[in-house]
């Protein structure tokens, strides 16, 4: 799932690299929904990660998530990068709003 893009970009301190997860084009019950209805994508895969920020004594602080875990993203925010033909997005670790567990 990594590929060769992210070993060429690697997040610093406490920034994550994600993929949104596709949008919704069809309902439950077979409607296709058009692009202006369909919802901002949310929820997204993390892809990679910083190694963390420095706290106030000096100490690294982990980053809260981990490469291939499903988190929710805040509607606005997060740059936009392009790695391989493919979109990707960049956000501090406090920016993600919460992450998916099974």
């Amino acid at each position: 799932m990594a590929g060769k893009a992210f070993r060429k970009f690697l997040p610093l301190f406490d920034r994550v690299l994600v993929e949104r997860c596709a949008a919704e084009t069809v309902t439950k019950g077979g409607i296709m929904i058009p692009e202006k209805a369909q919802g901002k994508v949310l929820q997204a895969t993390v892809v990679a990660v910083g190694s963390g920020a420095k706290g106030k004594n000096g100490e690294i602080q982990p980053v809260s998530v981990k490469v291939g875990e499903k988190v929710l993203l805040p509607e606005y925010g997060g740059t936009k990068i392009v790695l391989d033909d493919k979109d990707y997005y960049l956000f501090r670790d406090g920016d993600i709003l919460g992450k998916y567990v099974d």
